[in-house]
């Protein structure tokens, strides 16, 4: 392991020691991590710095380094702290891995709605704290005994994450949360529809059909239940094998 990932595992990790020399730490990894959310949450991932990080803590750019050594990895507390540990099942209630997963991609879509930067922080191979895994170990175990292999039931949880990123980057660009990427296509797509709907007779009458729908959120709900279709069919399968 390199320099670079080593310093990232342990202020992800741990142990994280108390620097040896200078003054009293008044800081801590957790403070540090909120001061950089805080400012993402608002402004975006691009108004993050060690400069404004440090100024939103009442500390110096150069005290904040003998806690964090750049900014790449203050990012990577960022989202270990955003993301936290994985909510765990209910206790007292026995479900089936349908129920599990469709729990677990909503929790998931709720929190990348909540802190849609994190999208952007988490693209390309990097570190992973045991927060952030904790989801992927949730997803997988979810699926335990259902006849997939481990590489299955990998591919399960990466199939829904990336479903659930695509809806928060369609929401995120639709004004947020609050956006509906379905009213918004409609809106953008209706006139045009009106006008040129002979060239288009398909996409017209779709359109319609989402107009009467009245906005709901068809292709969040319609893309997880026919994810969740496949993997109850592919386990169907299994097992009749």
């Amino acid at each position: 392991m390199d320099g670079e990932h080593a310093e990232l595992v342990r202020l992800l990790w741990g142990p994280h020691p108390k620097p040896a020399r200078g003054p009293r730490p008044t800081l801590d990894l957790d403070r540090i991590a909120r001061a950089g959310i805080e400012i993402a949450d608002s402004e975006g991932l691009g108004e993050v710095s060690m400069q404004r990080v440090a100024a939103r803590l009442g500390v110096t750019k150069m005290a904040l380094y003998r806690y964090v050594p750049g900014k790449a990895e203050l990012v990577a507390l960022m989202v270990e702290t955003a993301i936290g540990p994985c909510p765990p099942p209910e206790e007292g209630r026995s479900v089936g891995w349908r129920e599990q997963l469709e729990q677990w991609a909503r929790q998931l879509l709720t929190l990348f709605l909540e802190h849609s930067w994190v999208l952007a922080a988490t693209v390309g191979p990097r570190v992973q704290g045991p927060g952030e895994l904790s989801w992927l170990e949730r997803a997988v175990s979810a699926l335990d005994g259902t006849g997939l292999s481990g590489a299955e039931r990998m591919d399960a949880a990466v199939l829904l994450v990336g479903h659930v990123r695509g809806i928060t980057q369609q929401a995120h660009a639709a004004g947020g949360p609050a956006g509906n990427p379905e009213a918004q296509l409609g809106a953008i797509l209706g006139d045009l529809m009106t006008s040129h709907g002979e060239q288009f007779p398909a996409l017209t009458a779709a359109f319609a059909s989402a107009v009467e729908s009245d906005g709901q959120d068809q292709a969040w709900e319609f893309g997880l239940q026919r994810i969740l279709d496949g993997l109850a069919a592919l386990i169907d399968r299994r097992r009749v094998g």
